[in-house]
C-alpha cells in the first residue's frame, strides 16, 4: 500500500518542511528531498517528539 504523505498545516505553500504518512509505523521525509528516502518511528515516539517541540524542548542544529 502506497503511503499517504502530508505537510503540517503551518508549513502550506513552503517547500523547506518534513511531510509525514501516520499508520503503524509514522514515516518522516524531506519534503524538498523525498527520493533520499525517509525514516520511521514508532507511533508512541512520534507522539513524545511532537509533545517535546509543542513545549519547546526540543533544540535544532
Amino acid at each position: 500500500m502506497e503511503a499517504s504523505w502530508r505537510k503540517p498545516r503551518r508549513s502550506e505553500g513552503a517547500h523547506n518542511c518534513v511531510e509525514v504518512s501516520l499508520g503503524r509505523v509514522v514515516k518522516v521525509r524531506d519534503s524538498k528531498n523525498r527520493e533520499a528516502g525517509h525514516i520511521e518511528v514508532e507511533p508512541h515516539a512520534w507522539s513524545a517528539f511532537l509533545g517535546l517541540t509543542r513545549r519547546g524542548r526540543v533544540v535544532s542544529g
